[in-house]
């Protein structure tokens, strides 16, 4: 039995999500699906992150175990060749010690939400960012970006179905950035809440419009209220960048 970590590109537009769900197709059932055409095996993937229906990745990170006798080079090759007909690529594949948990070794996870601020609605990046017609500044949601990082209780940027044991989550770096028609803001944390960045977004984007402060967004945080903060952003701007092991 050999344990294989792999670091995965998706397109997570015709996916319910990562998790393997009965209401249709996801990235982790086809993986499986390729790992079993590869090596006539049922093999569990496992991920680094459950991304919800419709958020990309850049790189995913996942383990599975297979006994069939095999090298790296030949599972990387195999899993592509077997998912060519699926938004999703394998970019790198290594065979690692078998305590290596993709979820539970992770030490950090990185995201991006990318939001296209212009008049004229997206054409090639459809359904890869999210788009806000009216001018947004991206100075004022960065400054009231800050008053986010650090150890809170993000209750009211959680989503109601979030299965998290706490609220309570240390976000290490929130920034928001401007790229020409594009804003990013870049978020990283050890892990986050159901919805967390998409209603952080949600949030900023109000003071992007002007029609909240950042005493507003520090305001929504203190009341650990869902209903005092912003709405949740699009989920089609959302990427999980890459996913940290080891020391931070």
């Amino acid at each position: 039995m050999t344990h294989f970590r792999i670091t995965v590109e998706y397109d997570g537009t015709p996916y319910v999500g990562w998790q393997r769900q009965d209401n249709g197709p996801s990235i982790q059932a086809a993986l499986e699906s390729a790992l079993r055409e590869f090596c006539g095996e049922d093999v569990a993937v496992h991920g680094a992150g459950r991304t919800d229906a419709g958020v990309h990745a850049l790189g995913q990170v996942a383990h599975f175990d297979i006994a069939r006798d095999t090298d790296a080079a030949t599972v990387i090759d195999a899993l592509n060749h077997f998912l060519r007909h699926e938004p999703i690529s394998v970019l790198e594949t290594e065979a690692v010690d078998e305590d290596f948990h993709a979820r539970f070794s992770a030490t950090r996870r990185h995201y991006r939400y990318r939001i296209l601020n212009r008049r004229p609605r997206p054409t090639v990046t459809r359904g890869r960012v999210s788009w806000v017609p009216v001018p947004l500044d991206a100075d004022a949601m960065a400054s009231a970006a800050q008053c986010l990082v650090g150890e809170h209780d993000f209750s009211s940027f959680r989503a109601s179905i979030c299965q998290a044991k706490s609220p309570v989550k240390t976000l290490d770096r929130l920034d928001v950035s401007r790229h020409g028609d594009e804003i990013h803001v870049e978020a990283s944390a050890r892990s986050f809440l159901h919805h967390q960045v998409r209603n952080i977004v949600g949030t900023l984007e109000l003071v992007g419009k002007g029609r909240w402060s950042a005493d507003d967004v520090s305001a929504a945080l203190d009341a650990r209220d869902r209903a005092a903060a912003g709405p949740t952003a699009p989920a089609c701007g959302l990427y999980l960048l890459s996913v940290d092991y080891g020391d931070v």
